[in-house]
């Protein structure tokens, strides 16, 4: 047996074989090499949107088979799938998805300002939306809102001068939870902000369904945490209407706890899971819309400038 580097016998056909191409350089210099990536949006989307509920879905799932099912004894294990905790599964989906909403915001005002006709409007209202969801994952991962609002109840009930005690406040006529007189009105602009802008800038009929997903997803969460922040007997409160005449006796029976806790908890975990749901949309949304702004982007790694300082 010959190797193709060794001479053929006189009379015997030789069968040329093709060296194999070196890879394509890119025009920044010698050595330098092409890398290309080929992405099909619609896949792409479905693909993702797949994976995201799906794992929302198991976490609301798994909540109720550790902690309610009694699936284990061991408290570490119940309280790594406790979707109502910050330091659960549940918690570590919501921060990435919405740190990785907030990256593709980061990379559609990117790609506005680099494009032709751009109006300082979007490139602002990109901005706006990326700085916000921005800070929506710092709150998640540090909830902020719930820090603030503790201290605002704190500051205004401090007593006054003299020892006497502090002057009737916005909290004492607010029965929910603090961190909503300061937050809402700001996130409710923001969102109609949201809405407006996003309508204007996606013109297909999928995304905008999405976008009014998102904020529908959003209102709801507010509302169900307007409800789980009212004190037990608090006329609003139909948690306790509804455990008291349907769900004590068979939670107790079933899981050994009130209904008003197990109400309770549940509408917390469906609270979280809506969110990350209506994060998913706004993500995917967003997503569509770059990936639809131009058919080729070019990422080039400008080494120039250190090649001019060594």
């Amino acid at each position: 047996m010959m190797t193709s580097g060794e001479a053929q016998p006189s009379g015997g056909s030789a069968k040329s074989t093709s060296p194999p191409q070196p890879a394509r350089e890119a025009p920044g210099g010698p050595g330098s090499l092409e890398v290309k990536f080929t992405v099909r949006p619609r896949q792409l989307v479905r693909t993702l949107f797949i994976v995201c509920v799906s794992i929302e879905a198991a976490l609301f799932f798994l909540d109720y088979q550790v902690n309610y099912g009694r699936l284990t004894e061991i408290d570490p294990i119940r309280r790594l799938f406790n979707t109502t905790r910050e330091d659960g599964l549940a918690s570590w989906m919501g921060v990435t998805q919405t740190a990785l909403t907030a990256l593709t915001l980061w990379l559609l005002y990117a790609t506005v300002r680099k494009m032709r006709g751009a109006s300082k409007w979007q490139h602002r209202g990109w901005l706006i939306l990326a700085l916000f969801v921005t800070y929506m994952a710092a709150d998640d991962g540090a909830t902020i809102h719930e820090r603030m609002g503790s201290t605002f109840r704190e500051v205004l009930e401090r007593p006054t001068g003299g020892g006497a005690a502090a002057d009737p406040t916005i909290l004492d006529k607010f029965p929910s939870y603090p961190w909503q007189v300061l937050f809402v009105p700001v996130f409710g602009a923001l969102g109609v902000f949201m809405l407006v802008f996003l309508w204007r800038q996606m013109s297909d009929r999928t995304s905008r369904i999405m976008v009014l997903g998102t904020i529908g997803c959003f209102a709801f969460a507010v509302g169900l945490d307007f409800l789980e922040g009212l004190d037990p007997g608090h006329r609003w409160n139909v948690y306790r209407f509804l455990s008291d005449q349907f769900l004590s006796e068979f939670t107790q029976k079933r899981f050994g706890r009130s209904g008003y806790d197990t109400l309770l908890h549940f509408s917390k975990s469906l609270e979280e899971v809506v969110e990350m749901f209506g994060m998913t949309l706004l993500w995917l949304a967003t997503l569509r819309h770059w990936m639809s702004l131009t058919d080729t982007m070019r990422l080039r790694f400008d080494r120039s400038a250190t090649k001019a300082v060594s």
